[in-house]
């Protein structure tokens, strides 16, 4: 693998690992960049790369979050939410924890039982330059519609804890809404919570944790699908993706919870219609020319 490779991909890691957590699209910038500097690999590795990439900024958020997410301890520790423990022999279960991972697990279910079936018709029919561009403007829109809207309102839903099931479900209905590219699966998941009461840093952080079970489930996908017959390059290519969108996202992360405890989503709105049409105008001149 030669050094120009390794670049590209360096490219891809970096522009996945700050916009899959940020709700803008990271495949409308992926679809971007692999225009602008493809790599030298067939569509079959594509497909898989364009999905397989994210799991390290998955990973990034599993790791910052991980006292919140790891629902066991030894009994005796000191535990960061002792008052919500119950010891079963001698390992103690965070209850609150097991219950975030249900509404986790609800949530989760609306897009695993839609995206399976249809995950060959969606990369064949809707992976495309037009549809990205489409959702990025529409939700960009709706973005900007949605803080207007709520400018000077108190979200009832202001803690994870305070996610009920039905709400946790809801939340997973709109996710679904990401399984056409350029919509974001991030930004589908806020503006769901949102509109059902949820904070802006609530919303993020279980779009967050959201992120987990589906980004493992669609990596593990298309893996079995295609990457069993990858050759070592294609794989360290791979790992490389994955592993620089893994440093970088630990950075996006941070900076967005920080970001919505003072702003709004608004300038994620307008960022998203400008890429839109610079999508719109690059593909569209494109096909004009016949290039």
């Amino acid at each position: 693998m030669d050094i120009l490779e390794i670049l590209k991909v360096i490219v891809y890691g970096l522009v996945e690992g700050y916009t899959e957590w940020l709700p803008i699209s990271s495949t409308g910038h992926l679809i971007l960049v692999e225009e602008l500097i493809p790599l030298s690999q067939p569509e079959s590795f594509m497909t898989v790369f364009r999905v397989v990439i994210q799991l390290g900024a998955i990973l990034a958020v599993v790791v910052m979050f991980w006292n919140k997410l790891w629902p066991f301890f030894m009994v005796g520790k000191r535990s960061f939410m002792e008052d919500d423990e119950e010891a079963v022999g001698p390992v103690g279960v965070r209850i609150s924890t097991l219950a975030l991972w249900i509404k986790i697990v609800i949530a989760c279910l609306p897009a695993a039982i839609v995206g399976i079936p249809l995950d060959d018709f969606l990369d064949e029919h809707l992976y495309n330059a037009f549809v990205v561009a489409l959702m990025l403007i529409v939700y960009g829109v709706i973005f900007i519609w949605i803080e207007r809207r709520n400018e000077g309102v108190s979200f009832p839903v202001d803690r994870l804890s305070r996610i009920d099931i039905r709400t946790a479900l809801y939340i997973g209905l709109f996710q679904c809404l990401s399984l056409i590219p350029g919509t974001s699966r991030s930004g589908a998941t806020i503006i769901g919570a949102m509109l059902l009461g949820c904070s802006r840093p609530v919303a993020a952080e279980f779009s967050f944790f959201l992120g987990i079970p589906v980004m493992f489930g669609a990596s593990l996908l298309k893996i079995l699908k295609h990457g069993l017959a990858f050759n070592g390059q294609q794989w360290i290519i791979l790992l490389l993706g994955m592993a620089v969108s893994f440093v970088v996202a630990l950075y996006a992360v941070k900076f967005l919870m920080e970001y919505v405890r003072k702003n709004n989503f608004a300038v994620f709105g307008y960022y998203r219609i400008v890429l839109g049409a610079i999508v719109l105008i690059y593909f569209g001149v494109r096909a004009i020319a016949g290039i």
